[in-house]
């Protein structure tokens, strides 16, 4: 199967009332496995890829053809959309050009007018191509891939000027933040989610940080029409424990026939295991 928008499978998931799960990936093992179970559950997945990310695997254009040549050789057969994360304006032009089928402006850092301009402009050149796009309104808190946010919550009248713009999906802060969350996070404000709903209509809405958030709270947050929902830092936590453990455990260590796919196994596997305990949780298993 051919990457794919993600505004046909989001738009499913809001009216089903469960959630797709994006899943940043970093490189080869961290992308086959998340395929791998997401063809195993039959669960329509969007891989998600930071700029940094983009620029570790040596841009965009090898991301693409990796991650096309790999559904092809796996034979992957549910929806896959390959989405830019948290892109800046210059970053979703690269990602456009070089064949992703989604991508997210991030103008949550610019005045709302910018923001809207800028965003307008991408509306009609990703509807020319097919591609979905998302956008932000009131920044993430947190950090992630040098993108760093205080948590504020958005102003649900700017999210309904940036959703009449014609984007195909909304990402609107309401509490939640990038990587771990603190002791005293007060939680997800599902007041501001309804207000922010009640502006935009049948817009499917994006959760950032879905690592660590209770797993009611998701729930809750899938009920009022969150339709995506994001996860990085629980699959880089998993990965490096597991990794750690099987060198504290000496195995495969040089001079004892070394093989770097072994060391990356453990690592693997954990990715799997965490992708389908949220797919679970999202209740995205077998709706592809």
């Amino acid at each position: 199967m051919a990457l794919v928008s993600a505004k046909q499978m989001l738009e499913k998931a809001r009216d089903g009332k469960y959630a797709v799960g994006q899943f940043n990936i970093n490189n080869l093992e961290w992308t086959k496995s998340i395929l791998q179970t997401a063809q195993e559950l039959n669960s329509p997945v969007i891989l998600g890829v930071s700029e940094g990310a983009g620029k570790y695997m040596t841009g965009f254009k090898t991301v693409t053809a990796m991650v096309k040549a790999m559904i092809e050789e796996m034979n992957i057969t549910v929806p896959v959309a390959l989405h830019l994360d948290h892109g800046s304006y210059e970053g979703c032009y690269k990602c456009i050009e070089a064949g992703f089928s989604s991508i997210m402006f991030d103008g949550s850092h610019f005045p709302i007018d910018e923001n809207i301009a800028k965003t307008k402009e991408l509306v009609k050149v990703c509807a020319e191509k097919g591609l979905s796009l998302e956008a932000e309104v009131g920044s993430i808190g947190g950090e992630e891939d040098g993108v760093i946010g205080q948590g504020e919550c958005a102003d649900p009248d700017e999210c309904k000027k940036i959703a009449d713009l014609g984007v195909d999906i909304l990402a609107a802060g309401i509490g939640n933040i990038h990587g771990k969350y603190p002791a005293n996070w007060t939680g997800l404000r599902f007041d501001v989610l309804e207000a922010i709903k009640k502006k935009t209509g049948d817009m499917p809405l994006v959760l950032h940080g879905g690592t660590g958030i209770p797993t009611d709270m998701i729930k809750k947050a899938i009920s009022l029409g969150v339709a995506k929902i994001n996860v990085n830092t629980e699959c880089q936590l998993a990965f490096q424990e597991a990794t750690r453990k099987y060198i504290q455990e000496g195995k495969d260590l040089v001079g004892k026939g070394f093989d770097p796919r072994k060391l990356l196994a453990p690592g693997a596997q954990a990715i799997k295991d965490t992708v389908k305990e949220k797919m679970e949780i999202f209740g995205s298993i077998s709706k592809a």
